[in-house]
């Protein structure tokens, strides 16, 4: 298999951003500095495996969950006693600083080796200080932003002596029924790349070994979002191809970044689960991109090969998952009952079993527990929800809105902002008082009593006697009679504020997918009763994913997707509703128009019979309409699509220019082949204005298509972006500097690589729209 060269790093420094990038900006996206490849620490890992016996190398590849912090304990009792004889290597749940030290001390001091516990902890979108779901996140189109959010979630997590999280998911989402979408950055790799490095730098900072890094844990390798139907665990089907352009590439990006942890999926892929699977944690992960780090399994993903059907009983499971390449067993404690005896009988060699234990070993030495395993208990308190943490929460929030529709009104004007002077507002709906639902799935130890609702932040704005609020329904219940008090309600008031969607715990994140991805409850009969009123309606939507809406979107005039915002969900929800910010959230999955057309994404391939131009609107009349790729009951585009997101201005761009019309493959694929950070060799921009009456940041987008190739290619492919901001009346020359790899592909020989073809490229706002450009790549 040909080594993938390096893509990511130099095509996220150079097009991500642009060629006018500042020196700041530049230094954020270089590879993060990690001590993993670092000489020194291997003679350290050395001396410390010659003085390891058998049962104490196995014992550092077992992990437990030892509280309910965010998710189930094992219901063991006997850590301990395990840790005391050193045969438990890491802990997660754990997040009182006392008892992380109680456990700790047990192994440092009273183990034969002193070798230190790594703590972890799901710490997704923040710790105490909780930031918008990571699809919010991705929503801001910032990675620096991303990056700023992740390193304050591992100031507060590692303040109480968490080391080690669980995240970034990096894995590519097609397909909205499936609940963990909300914890990705959506269907775009090179989009998911940017997204993924920014999580490991925040999380890792500058040094593994400083007192505030955490370790990031890059997951689900791999091919997770692609399970089949949408619905959670379930098995996935992809060509080699597909894995390598699509799905891998935000993993990689992560291992480039210098990420200490990959953790494997529940999944299968292509026959085989993911957790056993030899190809893609040692072919992929280990030879290909030099992995040093851990690679963990998920929940008890070791035990659940023997109903996968790959393995008869628990040792079986255990050979296979260790073989394969995973490093750690979390929870299901097979390694901990077998592995010992799977060594001494000659199923795996006490080389690959000290292998395995370099990586963790490797990483706590990185980390420095070695110099300081314990948390200053005294000190915790004072890393969280600090006054400019929660500023970055809310500038976050504010970022991550997503303006799907505001149209004009009777007045000729757009709905939103609303005006300062409005009269009373009705704020209905499940979600309009509820704070424990803004914090979203996963939220850390994030807490309810410390979120402002909307309501809350609306009467801090309007005053309470201007502010009437009315569930009218609950997220999955409620009565006629509710909904006919909320319309009396929304009689009263001179504009309608209704906050719907989603429950967060139940209906987004892990085992939370839904076949119905339309308003949940009696939602959808108190949106319509609402708009009857006649009286103006904003819908504000809460869900970790997109809702198919069609009745909302032709009946309802301002539309703002708002995610699960976080710790200041209110405040930054107010503050744009009234406009004292713009909204600037790009989407980053599509969003259907039904769940018929799902899965549905942008960079699709264009088949041998495209709809083209074709009314599909209608069903088809004729056989030249009928025998395309289409449906006969439904268009092909989405709602919204990939990129989009409206603003309180406009902007205008001018003609795209080039620096070249011709390229040549031959002189890009040594570059390519070197594997080395190559110059930019292509320059393209275009002129951005802002024509509205107002201040405003504006997403430029790049995208490229490649036709003549040896394999097809998307009709579109996102190949940088650049987020700028714009007064009233002022322009800019937005420009992107393109390494080689921008023009490569995963060819006929599954090798990277220049191939002759046309090129198209556009520069616009979203993947849709653009001013084109072509360009020649000659043999």
């Amino acid at each position: 298999m040909t080594k993938m060269a390096r893509p990511l790093a130099s095509l996220l420094l150079f097009a991500a951003l642009g060629c006018s990038v500042v020196a700041a900006q530049a230094a954020a996206l270089r590879p993060a500095t990690t001590s993993l490849s670092d000489p020194k620490l291997d003679e350290k890992v050395e001396a410390l495996l010659r003085q390891m016996t058998r049962k104490e190398k196995v014992g550092q590849l077992v992990q437990y969950s030892a509280g309910q912090a965010t998710g189930p304990g094992t219901g063991r009792t006997d850590y301990s006693d395990m840790i005391q004889k050193s045969e438990i290597g890491a802990l997660f749940n754990v997040t009182d600083p006392r008892e992380v030290n109680a456990y700790q001390r047990m192994a440092v001091e009273q183990s034969r080796l002193h070798v230190p516990i790594l703590f972890g902890l799901d710490v997704i979108h923040g710790f105490r200080t909780e930031f918008p779901v990571p699809l919010g996140l991705a929503s801001t189109w910032d990675p620096l932003l991303v990056e700023k959010a992740a390193r304050v979630a591992a100031q507060e997590a590692s303040a109480n002596g968490i080391r080690w999280t669980f995240s970034p998911m990096v894995d590519i989402a097609r397909d909205p029924r499936w609940g963990r979408m909300t914890e990705g950055a959506g269907e775009d790799p090179f989009l998911g790349s940017a997204m993924a490095v920014a999580y490991v730098r925040g999380y890792q900072g500058q040094r593994l070994d400083a007192p505030d890094s955490i370790a990031a844990c890059v997951k689900h390798f791999v091919g997770y979002g692609a399970a089949e139907g949408g619905r959670d665990y379930n098995s996935t089907e992809i060509s080699e191809h597909t894995l390598r352009e699509i799905y891998l590439p935000p993993f990689h990006a992560a291992v480039d970044a210098g990420a200490a942890s990959v953790m494997s999926a529940f999944n299968s892929l292509n026959g085989i689960p993911a957790t056993a699977n030899p190809f893609t944690l040692k072919q992929i992960l280990r030879k290909e991109w030099g992995f040093r780090g851990i690679t963990d399994g998920d929940w008890e993903s070791v035990l659940e090969l023997i109903p996968h059907g790959v393995a008869r009983n628990g040792s079986e499971a255990a050979r296979k998952a260790f073989l394969a390449g995973l490093d750690m067993d979390m929870v299901s404690s097979l390694y901990h009952d077998h592995l010992e005896q799977i060594v001494a009988s000659g199923q795996a060699s006490e080389g690959e079993l000290d292998d395995a234990v370099r990586h963790v070993l490797r990483v706590k030495f990185a980390l420095g527990l070695f110099e300081r395993p314990y948390v200053d208990e005294a000190a915790a308190g004072n890393a969280q929800r600090r006054p400019e943490n929660l500023a970055l929460a809310r500038e976050a929030a504010e970022r991550s809105f997503v303006l799907l529709q505001n149209q004009n009104t009777t007045s000729g004007k757009p709905l939103l902002p609303i005006s300062a002077e409005i009269g009373t507002i009705a704020l209905l709906g499940p979600l309009g008082d509820d704070s424990a639902m803004m914090l979203g799935s996963w939220g850390g130890l994030g807490s309810r009593e410390e979120v402002k609702s909307l309501r809350q932040a609306l009467a801090s704005r309007l005053g309470q006697d201007r502010v009437s609020q009315a569930r009218g329904v609950g997220i999955t219940d409620g009565t006629d009679e509710e909904i006919a008090s909320a319309v009396a309600s929304a009689a009263k008031a001179d504009l309608i504020i209704l906050a719907l969607g989603e429950n967060a715990s139940d209906m987004t994140g892990e085992a939370a997918s839904r076949a119905d991805l339309g308003l949940p409850g009696k939602q959808q009969q108190l949106l319509e009763a609402v708009v009857h009123t006649g009286k103006p309606v904003v819908l504000v939507l809460f869900s970790g994913r997109p809702l198919t809406l069609p009745w909302a979107f032709d009946h309802v005039p301002a539309v703002l997707a708002a995610w699960f915002p976080g710790s200041e969900a209110g405040p930054a929800l107010v503050r744009t509703l009234f406009g004292d910010v713009n909204p600037s959230g790009r989407l980053v999955v599509s969003w259907p128009r039904s769940v018929g057309q799902i899965p549905l994404y942008y960079n699709a391939l264009n088949t041998g019979r495209p709809a083209g131009n074709a009314d599909l609107k209608r069903p088809p009349a004729n056989g030249e309409e009928k025998y395309l790729s289409r449906y006969v009951d439904e268009l092909n585009s989405p709602q919204f699509v990939f990129g989009y997101g409206g603003s309180y201005t406009t902007f205008t761009y001018g003609p795209a220019q080039s620096s070249a019309k011709q390229l040549s493959a031959s002189a890009l694929n040594p570059a390519l082949r070197k594997g080395a950070l190559a110059a930019p060799v292509f320059t393209i921009g275009a002129e951005v204005a802002n024509t509205g009456s107002r201040a405003g940041e504006e997403v430029v987008q790049l995208y490229l298509r490649l036709e003549g190739t040896s394999t097809a290619q998307p009709v579109r492919a996102l190949k940088g972006f650049r987020r700028i901001s714009l007064v009233s009346g002022k322009k800019e020359r937005v420009e992107f500097s393109l390494p080689p790899e921008a023009f490569a592909i995963w060819n006929d020989h599954n090798a990277f690589a220049v191939e002759p073809a046309k090129a198209t490229l556009w520069v616009g706002s979203d993947s849709s729209h653009g001013s084109e450009i072509a360009l020649e790549i000659v043999p």
